[in-house]
């Protein structure tokens, strides 16, 4: 069997969320026309079957990440370090090009002496992004930089190709491998599944052989609380324009996980109606006007962001939901470092685990 991390970098809106979601079956990562829509790396993973003669048997935990562009806030240089986390652990990596974007990358000099480049990214190393240069001459470029010394098999995927003329892909191609030597070039649209196939194959060529990281039946990493979330930022990403999205942010505050029910006495009762998970959230924005847009007269946009998002969340944990949301003002927080560590799922996680831990234990008779 085979096995091993494959990481997608790519620009905003470059469709890497809509890859994986392709790739897992699962709504993995939330997807919107706006970018910077993804703000942590999530991971989903695809068993693979053996194929007789093809392949072995594989598992391929792909790690999606933030769009790589120019940080101008504590939570961009946030994303940013995000995608230097997921560099770390890698054995193949993915290079998404939106095939309907112009491409910006010099020709004229040698690329690898006008670009960072990184091997090993941890922080606070000298290639961290506290330290990383913001001057690029594209954003395009800074990719490339990512990957110029990276040890392992590198892909380039040119996605969308359903929306453009296939007359265009070979010139695009021919610039990008100008400046690269990839493993694979492989054009591919999640939207229609063209070229999924073909990836999944050459991945499970270039990994290792070892052993299952997740379950077989698991899909993601993220915890479910995480995942209902960012499906309130969906319908908020949805719902609302300018900048609202992108100074906004969502905090589970109670999860209430269902009873299930109880089965039918008799084999002629219907069945019990589907229980009920109560969710508490809030959504973070910086100022009162962007509050003021998040409610809406009478509450009408508050009511409009709830309807969608509960009936996605219905959709994902297979129970009926009673979500509540409340929008607080939270000046300047995309520019607080604790804040912004805040939201991480996996500090969360970290925080209720210790608020278990030190709970008053309840007395005999039950009380607390």
């Amino acid at each position: 069997m085979k096995s091993g991390f494959v990481a997608i970098l790519g620009r905003p809106n470059a469709g890497k969320s809509t890859l994986l979601n392709a790739l897992t079956g699962e709504k993995v990562a939330i997807v919107s026309a706006k970018p910077q829509t993804t703000r942590n790396r999530i991971a989903g993973v695809v068993e693979v079957p053996a194929r007789k003669g093809v392949h072995p048997a594989a598992q391929i935990v792909f790690v999606d990440t933030p769009g790589v562009h120019k940080p101008g806030s504590h939570l961009d240089r946030r994303m940013l370090q995000e995608v230097y986390e997921a560099l770390e652990t890698r054995d193949v990596v993915l290079v998404l090009m939106d095939a309907t974007r112009r491409v910006q990358l010099e020709a004229a000099a040698e690329p690898a002496t006008r670009v960072p480049q990184v091997s090993t990214l941890r922080p606070g190393s000298p290639e961290s992004p506290k330290r990383e240069r913001t001057n690029w001459a594209s954003e395009d470029e800074f990719l490339f930089g990512l990957i110029r010394k990276l040890d392992c098999p590198i892909f380039l995927l040119l996605t969308k190709i359903d929306l453009v003329a296939k007359d265009h892909l070979l010139p695009l191609i021919d610039t990008l491998t100008r400046h690269f030597g990839f493993a694979q070039v492989i054009p591919v649209s999640a939207r229609k599944r063209d070229g999924l196939d073909l990836l999944i194959r050459k991945i499970v060529e270039a990994l290792p052989v070892g052993e299952r990281y997740y379950p077989k039946d698991q899909y993601t990493d993220q915890p479910q609380r995480f995942m209902v979330a960012e499906l309130i930022r969906e319908s908020i990403l949805v719902e609302t324009g300018e900048e609202v999205p992108y100074a906004s942010a969502v905090v589970i505050e109670r999860y209430e996980e269902a009873e299930p029910p109880a089965p039918p006495r008799k084999k002629s009762q219907a069945p019990a109606r589907l229980p009920l998970t109560r969710i508490a959230a809030a959504i973070y924005c910086e100022r009162d006007g962007q509050k003021a847009i998040l409610i809406g007269k009478g509450g009408s946009k508050l009511k409009e962001i709830g309807t969608g998002a509960r009936h996605k969340i219905e959709s994902l944990i297979g129970t009926r939901v009673y979500l509540e949301l409340h929008v607080i003002v939270e000046p300047g927080w995309r520019e607080s470092k604790t804040f912004v560590e805040s939201l991480d799922w996996r500090n969360q996680l970290e925080r209720l685990a210790g608020d278990q831990i030190t709970a008053k234990p309840p007395d005999e008779d039950g009380s607390v």
